[in-house]
């Protein structure tokens, strides 16, 4: 599936590794995509980001992150569904930092001596990227861009969809800055 991606897709591909790397994390996350391609600058999706407002909200839209980060990767939405059983998330992590540290329920170790070896990829980081091929056959697309990335992220459940959204970038705005109000929604 690589060979049909961009030069951009690829470099998202490889900065989340970078990213996954400098967390500490074990694995590369949906997260670590996303983080990827805040940092990209002259490709589709730093385009269709721009074009949406969030160019100068990319630090918020980090920091929201990190906060999922920290919640183990639960979505706010998933936070207050527990609530709505009687599960304080918050009340948790805090408990769980207090033992064992800040961040202790992300997964990351930077405490720990972590081996140089490749990271491998989260299911939901693999099902974003399969998505990106499906988004781009379906917008008639001959490679995977960056930008398939992005419409992949916000297309499924997860905390980067939700910390996007929240930030008024949806599978349906990107759509309609990307192809325009006449395309057909793919993914």
């Amino acid at each position: 599936m690589f060979e049909r991606f961009t030069k951009d897709a690829r470099a998202v591909v490889t900065g989340a590794v970078e990213h996954a790397e400098g967390a500490g994390a074990g694995t590369v996350d949906a997260e670590h995509l996303l983080l990827a391609l805040l940092d990209r600058e002259a490709s589709r999706s730093s385009f269709a980001l721009a074009a949406l407002g969030l160019a100068e909200r990319k630090e918020s839209v980090r920091e929201a992150l990190g906060e999922a980060r920290r919640r183990a990767g639960l979505s706010q939405a998933e936070a207050d569904a527990l609530a709505g059983l009687g599960i304080d998330v918050a009340e948790i992590v805090a408990r769980v930092e207090e033992v064992h540290g800040v961040g202790a329920m992300s997964g990351d170790r930077k405490d720990k001596g972590w081996w140089s070896g490749r990271r491998s990829f989260s299911r939901e980081a693999k099902d974003t990227l399969e998505r990106s091929l499906r988004i781009a056959v379906a917008h008639r697309d001959r490679h995977i861009g960056d930008e398939h990335i992005l419409l992949a992220l916000t297309a499924r459940p997860g905390a980067p969809a939700e910390v996007l959204a929240d930030h008024g970038v949806t599978n349906a705005s990107l759509t309609r800055v990307l192809y325009g109000e006449g395309e057909a929604k793919a993914g």
